[in-house]
């Protein structure tokens, strides 16, 4: 069943509305009618199962059906922080992560980032992400569409860790094993650090153990920066129980 994100302030009584772009691909891409299903999620965990009852060009109203506890959301709230890389390998990251069951993403600027970053244009790259988030979200039947933070510095990556439960990076000159590092317990809270293209600097590497940061290894093989992302993810949704590995 198709599903699209609303705001509380389009539920009213026993209908809902939908708004905005999602009107054009109910009415052009999917073709509804009047008498077919869809799903609303609020994006505070509860999905609206409701059946058009009227289809015009400004507003798609529906009669609630039922109501349902949204069963797309892990757990563990993960944190996925990535050094800015070039292309489309950060968009692709955003859709896969909020795939996965990323809860936010904070791309940052470190020292040997290849992206010539222009703030001139952030806040039009923000909502594209945003935009992205949505329909991946959608996509995988999430209970919430994931936060994107404005991109931050070295300092605002700094700050980040000794605001998470525990904080993890990856470091492909070594460190405590992926595996021993997510079998810690009492962290509701995960931040997963992955770097730029050329890799950390030791620096770097040394000021965010310091702020609590805990280097952890990936295995004999160097992985791009996009593959490093998405597979602390999944490593870390399975050892919490939530892609069939062992609940804590």
């Amino acid at each position: 069943m198709q599903r699209y994100f609303i705001s509380s302030e389009q539920i009213q009584g026993e209908r809902f509305s939908i708004q905005g772009e999602d009107i054009h691909h109910i009415r052009r891409v999917m073709r509804f009618r009047p008498g077919d299903q869809i799903v609303a999620c609020d994006g505070e965990g509860t999905d609206y199962v409701g059946e058009l009852i009227e289809v015009a060009e400004d507003a798609v109203i529906c009669r609630i059906l039922r109501r349902e506890p949204s069963t797309g959301e892990p757990g563990l709230r993960v944190t996925l922080a990535q050094s800015l890389p070039k292309g489309d390998k950060w968009e692709w990251v955003l859709q896969k992560g909020t795939e996965l069951g990323a809860s936010s993403f904070l791309p940052f600027t470190s020292r040997r980032t290849v992206v010539k970053w222009d703030r001139a244009k952030a806040e039009k790259r923000r909502q594209r992400w945003k935009r992205i988030l949505k329909e991946a979200a959608e996509q995988s039947h999430r209970g919430r569409i994931p936060q994107v933070s404005a991109v931050t510095d070295w300092s605002g990556l700094l700050d980040a860790i000794q605001e998470a439960d525990l904080a993890l990076i990856a470091y492909e000159g070594g460190g405590e094993p992926l595996s021993a590092a997510l079998s810690r317990q009492g962290a509701s809270h995960l931040l997963l650090i992955v770097g730029p293209e050329g890799g950390w600097e030791e620096e770097e590497v040394r000021q965010a153990r310091e702020a609590g940061a805990v280097p952890v290894s990936l295995g004999p093989r160097i992985l791009r920066t996009e593959t490093a992302a998405v597979t602390m993810l999944a490593c870390a949704m399975y050892a919490n129980g939530e892609m069939g590995g062992e609940t804590r």
